[in-house]
This record gives structure tokens, C-alpha cells and sequence, in this order.
């Protein structure tokens, strides 16, 4: 039995440490981040996948996305579960007051349709509190159509807008 002083893992150099030691020390388990780092990672994933086409009832980049395909997809990269489903994104989370929207809550708005009231689309915030809501989503537009940036105020989102989600 050796009677050297314990290895640190942070102090010692990987050359220094024997692999009978290596067994012997902690399994160190990775500290889950806080929400609000949580957000930023679900914001920068979610921009990464900027102009993937959409897809109806889609929910991999390889296939494309449709809005809530899109939300489903990045939030699971996280442990995050929502549904395939505006309809029911509707009731995940929390909701906030549209002011206080920050990044990676989900903002959700009617159908296109002028006399819609049910939730019908669906996008990820990337704005902070007090900004005009700006928010990344599945987008099925004609004109253009896939993942993109969109904001609320000044835009038809604004006639639609229902509610924001807060996830995390």
C-alpha cells in the first residue's frame, strides 16, 4: 500500500496518475447548469439550425422541422420534454407576461387564419426582457419557409400572438 499523498485530479498531470489510482478515485458527476445557462444553450443550438427546411409533422434536421417539431427538438437536446403538438405547447411550463419573454421560452400564436383562436404556431425567444420579442422557428411561409428569425412586434405575429412559456 502506497503511503504517498492522495492525487488530486485537478493538480496532477495525467502522465502522473497510475491507472490502479485512476480507479480508485471519485467518479465526479457534471453539475447540471442553471436555467439560465440552460437558455443560452438552448438558444445557440437552435440557431444552428438556421434554414433547414420545413416539413410537416418533421422533427429532425435531416428531415426538416414544422414549428413544433422545431421546439421538440431542441429542448429534448436538453432533457427538455414538450410535445409534438401547438396545441399543447400551450400549456407547458409557465406562462409570463409577454414583457418579461428572455431567451428559450416558448412563444406561442394563433392559426394564420384572421378568426383563429387556438394555438397554431410555435418558436423559440432569442430576445432579452424589454427588447422586441425576436424568435427563431419552423417557419411553413411561402415565401420563405424553414428555420428562421422572426419578430413579433410590427408583423402579422403581433395580431397572433397568445402567450409566452417559460420552460425552465
Amino acid at each position: 500500500m502506497s503511503t504517498a499523498a492522495p492525487i488530486s485530479v485537478e493538480t496532477a498531470p495525467a502522465a502522473a496518475v497510475a491507472p490502479a489510482e485512476l480507479r480508485r478515485l471519485p467518479v465526479l458527476q457534471p453539475v447540471a447548469p442553471g436555467p439560465v445557462a440552460k437558455a443560452d444553450s438552448i438558444v445557440a443550438f437552435a440557431l444552428r439550425q438556421l434554414g433547414t427546411n420545413y416539413c410537416y409533422a418533421g422533427i429532425t434536421p435531416e428531415g426538416g422541422f414544422d414549428c413544433s417539431g422545431f421546439v421538440l427538438y431542441v429542448f429534448a437536446r436538453y432533457g427538455v420534454a414538450t410535445p409534438h403538438s401547438t396545441a399543447l405547447l400551450i400549456d407547458v411550463g409557465r406562462p409570463v407576461a409577454r414583457t418579461e419573454a428572455r431567451p428559450g421560452d416558448i412563444v406561442v400564436f394563433t392559426g394564420t387564419a384572421a378568426t383563429s383562436t387556438t394555438p397554431g404556431h410555435a418558436g423559440i425567444v432569442i430576445s432579452r426582457p424589454g427588447e422586441p420579442i425576436r424568435f427563431v422557428h419552423a417557419s411553413s411561409a411561402r415565401r420563405e419557409s424553414g428555420v428562421k428569425i422572426s419578430q413579433v412586434e410590427g408583423t402579422g405575429y403581433e395580431r397572433r400572438f397568445m402567450q409566452v412559456r417559460r420552460m425552465l
